[in-house]
């Protein structure tokens, strides 16, 4: 009597745990999605970042930006007077800055900013989430998920990121990002989801702070974001004085 009643508690905890993994969330498979739905596999859109001091004054730079597959971006800017014409671009972890009248494009890395603020260049020319990040824990809290990511190499800006994602959209609302000591460096907060057209529904407002530059805030705005197919010339050094002839 006992041998049967172990072997049924034993077969009914086995079928619990087949259907509780059969139905487990995919944390992976949640990040590509998310991935996907913040920015088509190749677009066009243009930005206005805002750097604002404790003060309240603020600059603010207009850039014209393109991105083709999960590796290939290129950002130029159209204002002020004195940035425009200039061009970063990005192909996997190696980023470039060309300025026009200077001898070549310089390298430059993704802790640095071309704008300064807070953002830095791997926030201005980021790359899909799954690209640099793997996903090592995912919960379910309500609403959203949590997804808690590791960097994939040291050459990413931020060791981890703990992610918050809406379930309804699969957009996420808040991205903490964090130092491999486990310190907070910053958190970008995502909002106004706004409906660009040809399917792509997204955040149009990015802000972030950080305990690192107290009183500092920076925020970038999306606008006219469309698929835009684009050859990989586009994405050399050699093509970076003629981005602008792609708007």
């Amino acid at each position: 009597m006992k041998t049967n009643l172990f072997a049924c508690t034993a077969g009914l905890f086995l079928l619990f745990f087949t259907f509780s993994s059969a139905f487990a969330v995919d944390g992976t498979a949640i990040l590509q999605q998310v991935d996907r739905k913040m920015q088509p596999e190749s677009y066009e859109l243009y930005r206005k970042l805002i750097n604002i001091e404790p003060d309240g004054t603020s600059k603010e730079f207009v850039l014209y930006t393109v991105k083709k597959g999960q590796n290939k971006m290129v950002a130029l800017f159209l204002s002020p007077a004195s940035e425009k014409g200039r061009a970063t671009l990005r192909l996997d972890d190696n980023m470039w800055l060309y300025i026009p009248n200077v001898g070549k494009p310089i390298r430059i890395t993704s802790l640095q900013s071309v704008v300064g603020g807070v953002f830095n260049n791997a926030d201005i020319l980021r790359l899909d989430f799954s690209v640099e990040y793997t996903v090592q824990h995912i919960k379910e809290e309500g609403d959203r998920y949590i997804l808690n990511l590791k960097a994939k190499s040291s050459a990413v800006a931020y060791d981890s990121l703990t992610m918050m994602v809406d379930k309804a959209t699969l957009l996420p609302t808040t991205i903490e990002c964090y130092a491999a000591s486990g310190m907070l460096i910053k958190t970008l907060r995502y909002s106004n989801i706004k409906d660009f057209g040809d399917g792509i529904v997204s955040p149009s407002v990015l802000e972030t702070d950080s305990p690192l530059y107290k009183g500092y805030k920076s925020v970038m705005v999306y606008a006219k974001m469309q698929k835009k197919e684009l050859a990989d010339e586009v994405f050399t050094l050699n093509y970076l004085p003629k981005v602008d002839g792609l708007r």
